[in-house]
């Protein structure tokens, strides 16, 4: 507790890492100065009614921040962005020249992939910014609108949206913590209050058993989440006596940690975003004039409706993804060849393949549990809806593994400034 405090009153004592702490609070404030700016139009009283029949759209709101729940000028959030970043890293695999770059060549090539994904954003806005507008404005929530107001909607939301994008790496270079997920992170906890009092004010004393199971659970979570976090299997690495002259190097023992949950909650997001943005174009379609493309639509939306295929392949697909971001962003060969090249080796493994070959066996078990965990964590809040046969929030076990990773990573990063400044 001790140690707590005096990092506590070296953070705030320390002039540049305070002015790190408050520009980042200065553009998340910001960030819910736009979210409560509606577009032109909007009926509150239908917007309130979709929302509470549109499980969908609950989940789509947690990636803009709280945002779309306003139909904000920011209401798409970073979600653009963040289907940029897929879509770059799923070309990885199509393309050696940006596996290449993203992997390879340092800062540079990784500050060049994060270019090539902002210019997809720009797009990607347009696009769904569009389908909202049109969908929403099927369903009642905004006014009819002109080509030229719709024009004039679509670009402002496309420019909140890349807006929000300036501000989230604005956070990630000047601030502290990951812009992105700070943006994700302040809109679930500003939903906290409106979902307190929601509780507060449907409080039944007969489900107080209920209310209790889920407090234990998420405590429950909320434990297995920073276990699983922080949990790492160190791999043994010796560095080869080498000599100089009249000294004498290397000879010493460290290890390699590889962490249970590498690719953090990047999977679950990667799953969401696949499960979403179709809905989105087929609830688009379902208004369509063409009969066919209706049924169809429709048929589509009702399979996807469907709570047990919706848990299965939402499990499925955070499952695909763990290992998929996974051998994106930790390569065998890269580590083993990089130890070959320091005189280092893992005792009793040969360098080069075969070490390899070794790390990426251990790396595919450690990876296993991870998406096992990740997957279930995903799920959780639909199985507790279907055991107490409560409606809960959807995506109460995703908002907490987000809310609990990123404050794990923060506090990670203040403490790492405050170790320097002490140093």
């Amino acid at each position: 507790m001790k140690d707590f405090f005096n990092k506590f009153s070296l953070v705030f004592a320390d002039k540049i890492l305070r002015r790190r702490i408050f520009f980042t609070l200065f553009a998340l404030v910001i960030f819910r100065v736009l979210a409560s700016i509606p577009v032109p139009g909007v009926d509150h009283g239908r917007l309130a009614q979709f929302f509470s029949s549109n499980e969908f759209f609950g989940l789509l709101n947690i990636f803009s921040g709280g945002g779309l729940s306003q139909l904000s000028i920011v209401m798409l959030g970073v979600g653009p962005y963040i289907t940029g970043s897929i879509i770059m890293q799923l070309l990885t695999i199509m393309s050696p020249r940006l596996k290449e770059m993203y992997q390879e060549e340092g800062e540079a090539g990784r500050m060049k992939f994060a270019q090539y994904s902002r210019l997809i954003t720009v797009p990607l806005a347009v696009l769904q910014s569009f389908s909202f507008i049109k969908l929403l404005e099927s369903q009642g929530v905004i006014a009819h609108l002109s080509p030229l107001a719709l024009i004039t909607n679509i670009l402002v939301i496309t420019a909140g949206s890349v807006l929000l994008m300036w501000i989230g790496e604005l956070i990630s270079e000047f601030g502290i913590g990951n812009g992105m997920s700070l943006i994700i992170f302040s809109g679930i906890v500003a939903s906290l209050p409106t979902e307190i009092s929601q509780l507060a004010f449907a409080f039944d004393v007969s489900q107080i058993p209920v209310y209790l199971a889920f407090a234990a659970v998420a405590a429950i979570v909320i434990v297995a989440v920073v276990v699983i976090t922080e949990a790492e299997r160190p791999i043994p690495v010796t560095y080869a006596k080498q000599v100089r002259g009249n000294r004498v190097y290397g000879g010493t023992s460290t290890y390699l940690p590889l962490r249970i949950n590498q690719a953090g909650v990047i999977p679950i997001i990667f799953a969401l975003s696949i499960l979403l943005f179709p809905q989105m174009i087929l609830r688009f379609l379902q208004n369509s004039s063409h009969a066919i493309v209706k049924t169809v639509s429709s048929a589509v939306l009702g399979v996807l409706a469907n709570s047990w295929f919706y848990a299965i392949a939402y499990f499925l697909l955070v499952f695909i993804f763990t290992y998929f971001y996974t051998a994106v962003t930790f390569d065998p060969d890269q580590i083993a060849n990089n130890l070959q090249k320091n005189g280092a080796f893992i005792p009793g493994v040969r360098p080069g393949k075969s070490t390899s070959e070794h790390i990426a066996r251990i790396l595919t078990r450690l990876t296993l549990v991870g998406a096992l965990f990740l997957g279930f964590i995903a799920v959780l809040p639909l199985i507790m809806r279907g055991v107490t046969g409560i409606t809960a929030v959807s995506v109460g076990g995703t908002a907490l593994l987000i809310v609990v990773s990123v404050v794990i990573d923060l506090i990670k990063r203040v403490d790492a400034q405050a170790s320097i400044r002490e140093y």
